[in-house]
């Protein structure tokens, strides 16, 4: 928190406590077990809506999944818990690294300003983790302004795997891309995922759509990387919608617990958009699918 302009006031020193299954260095065969603390909490803002059900959160529907909820900020549902996917991504990257495996994440649209460049040299140098660094300046406006309005955007990540080899995947119900999708839908936040050309390839022909394979490789990428839920030694490319903030400072409608209409306007520590705080996380998600899968290739040879 705190490293983009639209982030949340909140401060954590996100320091990670290795609890179990490292000893000097190394593994040892135990479970890997990582404790972070949380320490700038206020619950407080939470106590005067503890009854009320927040707007595009998932008070409504944990309830009536549990008969019961933590009002405390979201309990399961809140983005504190993506700390703990961040740090076993690390884990991760520690399988996929040596073998030259690089995810790297950025953002090509936030509230409808949209990257009309790829940059990958300009993504860390700016605040919103753009590949196009005039824009990120545009953006950066953006987010001043949607502050002052109390209000949220959201937008949308790419994700580019370079270096995985030819061979990870299952045919059927472990296909690569089906767990991909699903890792990064697990995400709160995210509402859309599509590989490659995605929804495009929905507008194409198939002459137009199928890679051709060269001596060399692939000619292009529409298929992102994976074919039969295979990765075929190409880039694996994704695009994840990102909803806007549920959390807005605007008065909304909604009910209480007794099911009586009532306004409400959140108060409290928000951010503005998830981006580009979401994106260690996908990039985290897409590191454990890339590690199990090759672990399981592994087996195979």
């Amino acid at each position: 928190p705190g490293s983009s302009p639209s982030d949340t006031p909140r401060r954590e020193e996100d320091r990670v406590e290795i609890i179990s299954g490292v000893f000097q260095g190394l593994t040892t065969g135990t479970p890997i077990a990582l404790f972070i603390r949380n320490r700038d909490v206020d619950s407080r803002p939470y106590e005067r809506i503890k009854d009320i059900f927040r707007p595009g959160h998932a008070d409504y529907t944990y309830f009536k999944k549990y008969g019961h909820r933590d009002y405390r900020g979201g309990g399961r549902a809140s983005a504190r818990e993506t700390a703990a996917r961040v740090a076993a991504g690390v884990v991760a990257d520690k399988i996929i690294a040596p073998l030259g495996v690089k995810v790297i994440g950025y953002t090509i649209e936030l509230g409808g300003i949209r990257a009309e460049k790829i940059d990958m040299n300009a993504i860390d140098k700016n605040p919103f983790l753009c590949p196009d660094p005039d824009v990120s300046r545009d953006m950066e406006e953006l987010v001043k302004k949607i502050r002052k309005e109390g209000e949220s955007r959201g937008g949308i990540v790419e994700i580019k795997v370079i270096g995985c080899p030819a061979g990870l995947g299952e045919p059927v119900f472990d296909k690569l891309d089906a767990d991909i999708a699903k890792a990064v839908m697990s995400v709160g936040a995210v509402k859309g995922v599509e590989i490659g050309a995605g929804f495009g390839s929905a507008r194409l022909k198939g002459s137009q759509n199928n890679d051709p394979i060269t001596p060399d490789g692939f000619a292009s990428n529409n298929s992102g990387g994976i074919l039969g839920g295979i990765s075929n030694g190409d880039d694996i490319l994704l695009r994840v919608a990102i909803k806007p903030i549920p959390s807005i400072g605007k008065e909304q409608s909604t009910i209480n617990e007794k099911g009586k209409p009532v306004m409400i306007r959140l108060g409290g520590r928000y951010d503005v958009s998830a981006i580009p705080r979401i994106i260690p996380v996908l990039e985290a998600m897409i590191k454990i699918i890339i590690a199990d899968h090759y672990l399981r290739y592994k087996k195979t040879r």
